[in-house]
């Protein structure tokens, strides 16, 4: 079943926090992930970087860490929502805001925009986590409780379902999202990448 882009939120099997992203795609398969220190980008690969010019909603960035939270999203809206964070903003008003104003992306297939946010904290005090999408019928900001993690997507569950996250590192989380678990049941997977946090956040991609 193809189910378009994917993210996923929350805590891992290890009871660490967590967010992953994947790419999935029929028209523009040619992507990579590209690590860095504090985030993650989705771009075409050697040979394809034309292909932005025909749809301009193909590279951005799919992970930012921004005061001690993980941002994670399928397009340009996960630095709207990094910058307003780092305005001060909360966490579900930062998604609320940037997923009302940028809407649904505006291709052949009114493609959603989704969205999650996930604190570095693991103490329930503390501990924060969001899941969102937005598209042309609807906007949607949901709390992902403690302890737990949900995924959706942009074509298939445009709600967010519960999932057992069993990877621990952000080497096997970026596997994990890719073709593993449930997500071993989503067709035409292409790149991914995941943040875990383990005392600091760490960032890894997964290129086949």
């Amino acid at each position: 079943m193809y189910t378009g882009r994917i993210l996923s939120i929350g805590m891992n099997s290890d009871g660490k926090p967590f967010a992953a992203y994947r790419v999935s795609s029929r028209s523009f398969p040619n992507r990579q992930c590209l690590k860095f220190d504090k985030h993650a980008s989705v771009v075409p690969i050697e040979g394809f970087e034309k292909d932005i010019f025909k749809n301009t909603y193909i590279a951005y960035n799919c992970i930012r860490i921004e005061r001690g939270m993980a941002i994670v999203s399928n397009g340009s809206q996960t630095d709207v929502i990094a910058d307003k964070i780092a305005l001060g903003m909360n966490m579900k008003d930062a998604l609320a805001y940037s997923l009302l104003t940028m809407d649904y992306e505006k291709d052949d297939y009114n493609t959603p925009r989704i969205a999650a946010a996930v604190s570095s904290s693991s103490d329930e005090g503390e501990y924060a986590c969001y899941i969102g999408i937005v598209n042309d019928k609807k906007l949607l900001v949901e709390e992902v409780p403690y302890g737990e993690a949900a995924f959706i997507s942009t074509y298939g569950s445009q709600v967010p379902d519960p999932v057992e996250f069993d990877a621990k590192t952000s080497t096997e989380s970026a596997k994990f999202i890719f073709d593993e678990g449930t997500f071993a049941n989503y067709e035409k997977p292409v790149t991914s990448s995941a943040a875990v946090f383990d005392g600091e956040w760490d960032i890894d991609i997964y290129n086949p």
